[in-house]
């Protein structure tokens, strides 16, 4: 996500399920602070933004003036209504991601922002072509992670009520809840379906874990960047100058299960990384691009191998595919999730939210991220039983030889290793 003088830009077409005060970013209300529009001004002020900034220039085939047409010509007698109206309108779209938020989802929708959550920790969306809710990825050490949800799970009821045509909001507003509570999810997961029943907490996140690994291709940096948060990059520029400290001969990252978060975040620790080249492009619909690019301030150039699956999404697409594209480092896992939109979400006059799709973004060279995701250099399957094992119930064997990923991460970083010292020997 980017804040802009005007409205908050996200990187990640992602709801987290949490709950945080959206004031504490400055993102205040007209309403409150000038007037309450009229129900019909309601209306109109969402088609107009609509009408300015959608991604596409056609409304994917739909005749958006129309539709205006459709809309303002009716009576509207209380805010309800209007709000019952807007949904309708923004659902001939068919962009799961451009949505209507009330006043009260708006001021629960989750900005991580403070590292402080209270919720289950999972992150979904809704897929684009079935229409079904999808876990992206449990966000690491929660209650849901615990538990044992896994990306690419699909949510088929919430506390028994059936998800299907249900947006990202409705989903917020029936799974989050105060700490201490209970909310069941019954989950579908290669054809099967099993129930979760998930005590909600309060979640401190701290994005980055690091260590030192001794290991077969020497001594390794190896960090853990569990999310995209407004500290991710403060703790990223600890862990990598401690670690340099330590004289070590290269770095492993692991980005496995990691579902984004800020889009600044990931570009300020692509530059940590990258002393220069393309970090990522957002195009508009005018085609457009914005370029974001690496400024010459590396703090290491030490061989970096990076790990991926299916729970990387969106910002950790960005910083990956930056870094795979400029030959900076070398992927290892498997496909990514496959999140590139860009949004803006705004506050209307009455108190309520907008979020619009407004760009999507690309990465260096130029390879649409969304719904492809990104291919690894290396592949490194791992079944889901598998995964749960290494998360869950095997956890001191995560970031070991005994974990495959990163066993091979350790092999392909200890050729890069060997090749770059045979070169500094011959010169």
């Amino acid at each position: 996500m980017v804040i802009t003088k005007n409205r908050l830009v996200l990187g990640a077409t992602v709801v987290t399920l949490s709950m945080i005060a959206v004031t504490s970013l400055g993102i205040h209300s007209r309403g409150q602070a000038l007037f309450k529009a009229s129900p019909k001004e309601l209306v109109d002020e969402v088609w107009q933004i609509v009408q300015r900034q959608y991604v596409d220039g056609t409304f994917n085939q739909v005749d958006w003036q129309a539709v205006r047409k459709e809309y303002l010509n009716k009576s509207y007698s209380n805010p309800q209504e209007a709000y019952k109206s807007i949904r309708e309108m923004l659902k001939k779209l068919e962009d799961p991601y451009t949505r209507f938020m009330d006043p009260e989802e708006f001021k629960n929708m989750q900005v991580d922002t403070s590292g402080e959550l209270t919720g289950i920790g999972i992150t979904i969306s809704q897929d684009e072509k079935t229409k079904q809710l999808v876990v992206i990825a449990p966000i690491e050490d929660t209650p849901a992670f615990k538990a044992g949800v896994l990306a690419k799970d699909v949510i088929l009821k919430i506390d028994g009520k059936n998800t299907k045509g249900m947006d990202t909001n409705q989903a917020v507003s029936l799974i989050r809840g105060e700490a201490g509570t209970q909310v069941s999810l019954m989950i579908q997961r290669n054809g099967q379906t099993k129930k979760f029943d998930i005590k909600r907490a309060r979640i401190e996140i701290h994005p980055v874990k690091y260590s030192q690994k001794k290991s077969p291709a020497g001594n390794l940096g190896y960090i853990r960047l569990n999310q995209f948060s407004a500290n991710a990059g403060k703790e990223m520029q600890t862990a990598i100058k401690d670690l340099e400290t330590k004289q070590v001969s290269g770095y492993i990252l692991d980005l496995r299960g990691n579902p984004g978060g800020l889009l600044f975040s990931s570009i300020e620790i692509a530059r940590m990384w990258l002393n220069k080249g393309t970090i990522v492009s957002t195009i508009d619909r005018q085609g457009e691009r914005e370029r974001e690019v690496a400024n010459g301030r590396a703090l290491t150039t030490k061989p970096l191998v990076i790990l991926v699956d299916k729970g990387s999404a969106s910002a950790s697409e960005i910083l990956s595919g930056a870094l795979q594209d400029n030959k900076r480092a070398t992927l290892v896992g498997s496909q990514t999730f496959g999140k590139g939109l860009v949004q803006s979400v705004r506050p209307l006059e009455d108190g309520s939210g907008l979020a619009v799709t407004i760009a999507k973004y690309h990465t260096p060279n130029d390879t649409d991220i969304n719904k492809h995701g990104i291919a690894p250099d290396v592949k490194v399957e791992l079944t889901d039983a598998q995964r749960q094992n290494l998360w869950l119930k095997e956890r001191d064997k995560l970031a070991t030889l005994a974990d495959p990923q990163f066993a091979k991460a350790v092999e392909v970083i200890g050729k890069q290793i060997a090749a770059k010292r045979t070169a500094t020997a011959e010169k």
